[in-house]
């Protein structure tokens, strides 16, 4: 099933992105693993899957050693500051960054074990009071703080869609992302370089992908509906 599910996403993100005039290999596939039990991780993984995202920090610490072969670690899910220690040594990209506290804390730890944390900053696009993320207005003044800290590097942004019954609702809020994206591009900011832009998911990860996205966190689609 999963090899079977991976193919049809593989296919509609080629379609996807051919839509859209881009190369479907500049788009990262994160297979996001919350609640999912590690034969199937191991199982997308001897698939294809070279990344993988886990929302939990006890999750992932849990699931880390377990992994039988070399993949990307990604941090996706709310990110605590006492949490960071646990994780700074182990993923490889952090997608919620959402305040100047918590960038601290990645600095911090990321300094103790002599390393540079690669982070995206999680923008509330939809304005949503359920979700995190910091204001778009508020962007430029949070990138301009990130050269007091020189063991974290800024590669871009993230995003979370409204959930909408058809698909296509969510494609202005994209649109909004891409902009806010290439604004921020074209700032000359030390430590920031806006390499990815991640967002869209199993419900919409093709208007992401038409609108600009090169990484998109698919779980539903890949592993099935899980509790």
């Amino acid at each position: 099933m999963i090899s079977e599910n991976l193919n049809r996403i593989y296919k509609r993100i080629s379609d996807a992105a051919y839509r859209s005039g881009r190369n479907p290999d500049k788009i990262k596939l994160v297979a996001v693993t919350k609640t999912v039990d590690i034969e199937k991780i191991n199982e997308a993984i001897n698939w294809g899957v070279t990344a993988i995202g886990e929302n939990r920090v006890q999750e992932l610490i849990k699931k880390y050693p377990l992994v039988n072969k070399k993949v990307e670690w990604h941090l996706i899910g709310h990110l605590q500051t006492n949490k960071v220690k646990y994780i700074v040594d182990k993923v490889d990209l952090i997608h919620s960054v959402d305040s100047i506290k918590l960038m601290e804390e990645v600095n911090k730890r990321a300094k103790d074990i002599g390393r540079i944390m690669d982070i995206l900053i999680e923008v509330n696009i939809s304005g949503e009071a359920t979700k995190y993320g910091i204001k778009p207005e508020d962007l430029f003044d949070f990138l301009k703080e990130v050269p007091k800290y020189s063991n974290i590097r800024v590669k871009g942004l993230m995003t979370i869609a409204p959930i909408c019954a058809d698909p296509e609702e969510t494609r202005p809020y994209f649109k909004d992302m891409k902009r806010l994206f290439d604004e921020a591009s074209k700032l000359e900011i030390q430590n920031v370089n806006m390499v990815y832009l991640s967002m869209g998911m199993s419900n919409d990860f093709e208007i992401a992908i038409e609108e600009g996205a090169n990484i998109i966190r698919i779980g539903t689609a890949i592993f099935g509906q899980r509790l």
